[in-house]
């Protein structure tokens, strides 16, 4: 069963950092495109970041680029996003979606098929 599983939320002041991770289970991770998104309360969710399968080609929000960071090692099946110098307007639930590749520049964040559940992230003082 594909399943993915989103850690390293929590609860961080302004101006620090935490690195979030997604991990694959059920799914050759090396052939899909992952994605992070989250989602703040009383908004609807919006895509952070994405990554391409052999993790050469990435894009960022305008929020975050030059802040987050996400990269991913596919010999453990394992995505990451590093954020640092975070903010309050970063508070969310971020979650880690993939879908199969369409070619290996393929990095779009349309499109995903596959969710995990989520990890909180507060940032406040």
């Amino acid at each position: 069963q594909l399943q993915l599983v989103e850690s390293g939320g929590g609860l961080v002041q302004p101006g620090g950092s935490l690195r979030l991770s997604c991990a694959a289970s059920g799914f050759t991770l090396p052939i899909y495109v992952i994605g992070w998104f989250r989602q703040a309360p009383g908004k609807g969710r919006e895509g952070v970041s994405c990554i391409s399968s052999s993790g050469g080609r990435t894009n960022y929000a305008d929020s975050v680029h030059g802040r987050f960071t996400v990269s991913r090692d596919n010999a453990k099946n394992t995505v990451y996003l590093q954020m640092n110098s975070l903010n309050p307007e970063d508070t969310a639930v971020y979650y880690c979606a993939a879908r199969i590749r369409q070619d290996y520049s393929d990095y779009d964040c349309g499109g995903m098929s596959y969710w995990g559940k989520g990890t909180v992230v507060t940032v406040s003082s």
